[in-house]
């Protein structure tokens, strides 16, 4: 549904349209992966690989929000089509993602800064915080993508 002020989005083709939905899912459970690694050398203490696979991770998760952005204005929102109980399930996971999602951007970059000026203690302490926030919207990402384009 437009609103008067929404201009219709731009057309796009159909080929782009059906693969830029698993591109942009790729692109975050990439920048998961990462965390995953990261988080393991860290307790290896290789922190040269370490910060190379956080900063990976960091890398991804911003190209997955270069890719979101102009998917959002290119194309035109998919709506869920499943009812009943799973509609419910799909609200509550979609709800929770979009929550931690805007929160994880803010939390990722104050641990970088941390981490880049040497304040070790304070990185490591919202590290632990800003990490499992991080997965969870990774896993919720991938969860919708399949309830939105693979199981319809």
């Amino acid at each position: 549904m437009l609103l008067a002020h929404q201009a219709p989005a731009p057309a796009l083709s159909p080929l782009l349209a059906s693969w830029l939905p698993l591109l942009n899912t790729s692109l975050i459970v990439i920048s998961g992966v990462f965390l995953l690694l990261g988080y393991a050398f860290i307790r290896q203490k290789q922190v040269q690989w370490h910060r190379r696979s956080m900063l990976t991770a960091t890398i991804f998760a911003a190209l997955f929000l270069a890719v979101y952005v102009t998917r959002a204005a290119l194309l035109p929102t998919k709506l869920y089509p499943g009812q009943g109980l799973i509609r419910t399930v799909y609200f509550v996971i979609l709800g929770t993602h979009t929550l931690l999602a805007m929160a994880v951007g803010p939390l990722a970059l104050v641990v970088l800064y941390r981490a880049f000026t040497g304040q070790f203690a304070r990185h490591r302490a919202l590290a632990r915080i800003t990490l499992p926030i991080w997965l969870y919207v990774v896993v919720t990402g991938w969860l919708i993508y399949l309830m939105l384009y693979q199981l319809d």
